[in-house]
């Protein structure tokens, strides 16, 4: 019985939504582990902007959660040819992207708006301090942006197959 929800959840190919949403997190948690990583990096290590170190952290992101959704998430794309699939799964991402940045606006030190509401008024003072607020918006952009990819991508670009629509 474990075996089989096993092979159910980790293995078989499927075109349950469920199923894929529960992949997609796993994938989206490997995804955001490199999109973190490199942000970062790139903030505090590289020195520049937050906006900056979340469009390198984006790039990581992307390219990781495009490598392994098709193989493992979804597998049947609606698009044959593999540059224009990541060409239209990268629009979706930059799209998230641009969502990321609004989000974590108010939350930065050098966001696209300049100094962030949130920073300006230190409204988080006791918890972090005003230099790393950027992180907890990125961790609301993170849960918003991970819904909209994964339901973007997930009708837009890829397809039930003909045997397995009953599912």
């Amino acid at each position: 019985m474990i075996k089989k929800w096993f092979n159910i959840l980790f293995v078989e190919e499927t075109n349950n939504t469920f199923i894929q949403f529960f992949r997609s997190l796993f994938v989206g948690g490997i995804a955001t582990v490199a999109d973190f990583g490199i942000m970062i990096i790139f903030r505090e290590l590289v020195g520049t902007s937050e906006a900056v170190a979340a469009v390198f952290g984006f790039i990581a992101g992307l390219t990781v959660n495009y490598i392994v959704s098709t193989f493992w998430v979804f597998s049947k794309a609606k698009v044959k040819n593999r540059v224009f699939d990541f060409i239209a799964f990268g629009v979706i991402g930059i799209i998230g992207l641009g969502l990321t940045q609004l989000i974590i606006a108010p939350f930065a030190m050098e966001g696209i708006f300049g100094e962030g509401y949130f920073v300006k008024n230190e409204t988080f003072g006791a918890l972090l301090p005003a230099d790393k607020y950027y992180i907890a918006g990125k961790l609301v952009a993170t849960v918003l942006v991970y819904i909209w990819n994964f339901c973007a991508r997930k009708f837009i670009l890829y397809r039930k197959t003909e045997e397995t629509s009953g599912e």
